[in-house]
């Protein structure tokens, strides 16, 4: 009972934030399966990013649904950030239990405020006007950052795409969320199967607790935040980014 709890709850926060802000799954579920239930961090990125593949995908689904997914973009990103998750993945299994998650925490908490105190309020008509070049660029680019951080350390992924898409690419909010989940379902799965690969399958039960909550929140996260105005979801997303991010540095206090 009480290891269904802690990954119901580390799902919640999980969800809402991958569905409200594109956030990596691993950024809440791995500090609090490794504080709480005493798995060993390797194990616990690999279980939080098989979590992802679930919520990213019915999160990018419902964006689609409402055409706030850029596609052709996103594919070539998409492609350089798989590329580079397995990299950082590799990288990460010869570190030793090292601390998950430092860097995302600081990042949540940031772009917390950052969207209640100055909304993105891009419209895709000023998005589209950037030509095709220099997109293919900025997406490689973008691309390479984004899959190193998110296979080196399972965390922190899914911020800095949504903070690159919206100050870097000029996306605005909802697209920028779409694209991200889109994203973030594929460089999740080979995340995942990348760290079961190597470090072996995970705890089944808490791998199954924490797919389904989290499944659960992204889903209701996501269709809420594309019914909702952008100054709406600029609010709604900087408050839950934000109280994730206090969240994740009490749990890691706790440690």
């Amino acid at each position: 009972m009480y290891q269904f709890m802690i990954c119901f709850i580390a799902g919640i926060g999980a969800g809402l934030g991958t569905g409200f802000a594109g956030m990596s799954a691993a950024a809440v579920i791995s500090p609090m399966l490794i504080t709480f239930l005493g798995i060993p961090a390797y194990e616990a990125v690999g279980i939080a990013l098989a979590s992802d593949v679930l919520a990213s995908a019915i999160s990018a689904y419902t964006y689609g649904k409402n055409k706030n997914i850029d596609i052709r973009n996103g594919i070539i990103m998409m492609i350089t950030v798989l590329v580079f998750t397995l990299f950082g993945s590799f990288l990460a299994s010869l570190v030793p239990n090292t601390t998950m998650g430092s860097f995302s925490v600081f990042m949540t908490l940031l772009l917390g405020i950052k969207f209640i105190v100055k909304p993105v309020m891009t419209t895709k008509e000023a998005m589209e006007s950037v030509s095709r070049k220099k997109r293919i660029i900025q997406s490689i680019i973008s691309g390479i950052i984004v899959g190193f951080i998110c296979g080196f350390i399972g965390a922190g992924g899914g911020m800095m795409m949504l903070l690159i898409l919206t100050s870097v690419l000029g996306y605005e909010l909802k697209t920028a969320v779409g694209t991200s989940v889109f994203i973030m379902s594929f460089t999740a799965f080979t995340g995942a199967v990348s760290h079961f690969v190597i470090g072996g399958f995970p705890d089944l039960w808490c791998l199954l607790f924490c797919v389904a909550s989290t499944l659960l929140w992204a889903r209701i996260a996501a269709k809420f935040a594309n019914k909702a105005s952008a100054i709406t979801l600029n609010r709604a997303t900087g408050v839950v980014l934000a109280v994730l991010g206090i969240a994740i540095l009490v749990v890691n206090y706790m440690k």
